[in-house]
């Protein structure tokens, strides 16, 4: 990146930052990527893992947002990553017999705003079920204080996934993408922003990478970057927290996901493989933005609403993992002048040009990531580029090509690898048509196809092809993103720590002290998350998680 001038160069590997390199690789633009931690290590690997419409947005009449994050659900579904997000059946419980006509007629547009998108639906429409059709579907649910459901269909994702396979696509395009890699200030030529200053992390040098624009897609860390070009803001983004948890699939029996409104928001319960996620909460935070913390008050809370639907109630044994992740708050500030101006491109994100050469890019959610991008990388290249439109809605991401001939080869796949049915299916799920290149690994190296040691539901081949092929730098990076131990196992990965390490020893060319570095960096970040989970309030469970090390 430091050899030439870039036409666009983007800081923040989030969903938008990557899906920003991707639409402008793809254009035909000179593409660098720099974040400071790890791919999805914020917002983009923290959150419901739905690819959705938004039902709740109908009840505030938002159809324009409704329809367009429709129409992304749709093709993301069909056409760009249909290895990574797959249908999933929702449950709405209604409590009142008046429910039915109201939430019926809602959930009637929702599926016809899917219909008559620009993209196939690709998801079963909705049903009504009365109380006896619901017990039978989720036993545990308690009905007799209901008058029945409606089943619909939303998408869900493993969002740090799509993440770093959207910035694989964009690398494969030929975008240059460096992570552990942190933005110190902006060069400037006059007004205009020219490049950045930059750290690595990793190698302790400090870089200059130039470029003809720059787009921040910082998320929650938008105004730390502001800070760096000096002046008034335009964007004030603050941050909300929201806390999910894991548990057993067995602990509630249904065929179906649910979803109920609370007080303050929604309540999700969504499968997850074998287990149960349950989500989220909705509290402002202003502390520490790396590593918000779920507290003690937090896991009542969602224990204690999901309870109330629940037959047989959940106490805290039954959580297998928790994760806190913030949301980005949007509040756009208007500027007098041609340069402060800030563009509302909808109600969900804005583009902001507060110098010449910067775009700021904010706000917007997971399942709509692909058209902020575009928006962003419009704005960004308005005036100097002559370049073709954004084309990513014909670009299919890395694993979607092959996907559907390797699901039909599944069983010819097993007996010529050895590997159970089972465990061919979770590798179509995370790598599609890739597939091939974890067997490659694996005829390279027979003792790959084991499970890793504390993580049966993964082959050892995971975590090499993490390194090999996703860019893991760290445990951490494998253990929380690359796969989801951290969060699927009752002891957040610590048995699968050194034995995870060890495989990425030999691909790294770690020595033994590296490795016993990279453990016990893990193993005190588990144990300063589950010392926050006891503590009652916010700034508590903050002064617990952050006793943690950073690795780099």
């Amino acid at each position: 990146m430091t050899a030439s001038e870039l036409d666009v160069l983007v800081v923040g590997g989030g969903i938008v930052g990557a899906g920003a390199a991707l639409d402008a690789v793809t254009r035909g633009l000179s593409v660098g990527l720099l974040e400071q931690r790890d791919l999805a290590s914020g917002t983009s690997s923290r959150s419901s893992k739905l690819v959705h419409g938004g039902l709740r947005y109908l009840e505030m009449l938002d159809f324009g947002l409704v329809k367009e994050a429709l129409e992304e659900r749709g093709l993301l579904l069909g056409r760009l990553a249909p290895h990574l997000v797959r249908p999933v059946p929702f449950l709405y419980p209604l409590k009142h017999a008046w429910e039915r006509p109201y939430v019926g007629a809602g959930v009637a547009l929702y599926d016809g705003m899917a219909m008559t998108g620009k993209y196939e639906m690709g998801v079963p429409k909705h049903k009504h079920l009365f109380r006896k059709q619901l017990a039978r579907m989720a036993p545990d649910i308690r009905t007799e204080d209901l008058h029945g459901a409606i089943r619909y269909y939303d998408c869900q994702v493993d969002d740090a996934r799509l993440v770093m396979t959207i910035a694989r696509t964009a690398a494969n395009n030929g975008a240059q993408i460096a992570t552990r890699t942190k933005v110190t200030g902006f060069i400037r030529e006059g007004d205009r922003v020219v490049g950045v200053t930059a750290r690595d992390l990793e190698n302790e040098v400090d870089l200059e990478v130039r470029a003809k624009v720059v787009i921040n897609a910082a998320g929650v860390w938008t105004d730390q970057v502001q800070e760096l070009i000096g002046g008034d803001a335009t964007l004030d983004v603050g941050a909300s927290k929201g806390v999910h948890l894991v548990v057993p699939r067995d602990r509630i029996r249904s065929e179906c996901g649910f979803i109920t409104k609370t007080e303050k928001s929604v309540l999700f319960v969504i499968p997850w493989g074998a287990f149960w996620i349950i989500g989220t909460t909705d509290t402002p935070w202003d502390l520490d933005l790396a590593h918000p913390a779920a507290s003690r008050t937090d896991i009542d809370y969602l224990l204690g609403h999901v309870n109330a639907l629940l037959k047989d109630p959940l106490d805290h044994r039954d959580v297998v993992g928790v994760w806190a992740g913030l949301r980005p708050l949007l509040k756009p500030v208007m500027r007098k002048g041609e340069q402060g101006e800030t563009t509302k491109l909808s109600r969900e994100h804005t583009v902001a040009n507060p110098v010449p050469g910067l775009v700021l890019v904010a706000g917007g959610k997971l399942t709509t990531y692909r058209v902020m991008a575009k928006d962003a990388v419009d704005h960004a290249i308005r005036d100097f580029v002559t370049a073709p439109p954004s084309i990513t809605e014909r670009v299919p991401l890395l694993g979607a090509w092959g996907y559907e001939a390797r699901t039909n080869q599944r069983v010819a796949l097993s007996r010529a690898s050895g590997i159970e049915v089972g465990m061919i299916d979770h590798l179509l799920g995370r790598y599609g048509g890739l597939i091939d290149e974890v067997f490659e690994l694996i005829r390279a190296r027979p003792e790959l196809a084991a499970p890793l040691q504390g993580a049966p539901l993964y082959l050892a081949a995971e975590v090499v092809y993490s390194v090999s092929h996703e860019g893991a730098r760290h445990l951490d990076d494998v253990l929380t993103r690359r796969t989801r131990i951290s969060i699927e196992t009752f002891d957040r990965g610590v048995h699968s720590a050194r034995p995870a390490a060890l495989l990425m020893a030999e691909a790294l060319g770690w020595e033994a002290a590296r490795v016993d570095e990279e453990v016990d960096h893990y193993l005190r970040r588990v144990e300063a998350e589950e010392q926050s989970q006891l503590k009652i309030t916010d700034q508590e469970a903050d002064e617990a998680r952050v006793r943690a090390p950073e690795i780099v």
